[in-house]
């Protein structure tokens, strides 16, 4: 394995694109997009320290179908493909992990497919703060308009009010790309449950 920098907004994969190497945050995000249309992107899952990106070669598959983009700057540790596929043949713990993580983000793909139908903009944009949080382990972290707007699947007007309600209720200061929360006991108060659930779901996943 080697240590590499996440540079934001650098891109680890396209769609399509072969998986040559998989990636473990130590610090940052990447995120983990789908196209919608011909133009739009919508974020499916998060990935931090808890996880690894270019998990479809632990399930046999070679090629990304998904855009993986650093959301938030940090450090990865980058392991070759052909290294991985071996340290998943043999009787270590990485099988393991690997097998629970899926399940850990599975859980959290789906769980946010319902929060997307069903759930206001300002509690899915509280949800994704929180998580986002607790992945890069600080309160202030830099994100664009566009991210969010992605992110949520909605226009960028939208995304605007959602965080002015936030800023406006001294939760967050959301300033030229850069964000930091104020307030974490408000904003887990302003989040929807899906928080709590997907950060329950992957503690009990990785204890049994």
């Amino acid at each position: 394995m080697e240590r590499i920098s996440l540079n934001f907004a650098e891109n680890i994969y396209e769609p399509g694109d072969i998986i040559r190497h998989v990636y473990f945050p130590e610090a940052g995000i990447i995120s983990l997009l789908t196209a919608v249309g011909e133009r739009s992107l919508l974020e499916v899952g998060i990935v931090g320290n808890e996880g690894m990106v270019g998990l479809p070669i632990f399930l046999g598959v070679k090629t990304s179908n998904n855009r993986a983009i650093v959301q938030g700057v940090g450090f990865a540790m980058r392991m070759t493909t052909a290294n991985s596929q071996t340290g998943c043949l043999s009787d270590g713990s990485l099988p393991r992990l690997l097998q629970r993580y899926t399940h850990s983000l599975m859980s959290q793909i789906s769980q946010s497919a319902v929060c997307n139908r069903f759930h206001s903009i300002e509690s899915r944009l509280a949800r994704w703060l929180l998580m986002t949080r607790d992945r890069m382990m600080s309160e202030e972290f830099r994100i664009t308009q566009e991210f969010l707007s992605n992110m949520l699947g909605v226009r960028r007007e939208a995304v605007n009010k959602a965080a002015t309600s936030l800023q406006q209720n001294q939760l967050i200061r959301y300033s030229r790309g850069h964000l930091s929360i104020l307030n974490r006991a408000g904003l887990e108060a302003a989040a929807c449950r899906c928080y709590f659930s997907i950060k329950e779901e992957y503690e009990k996943s990785m204890k049994t």
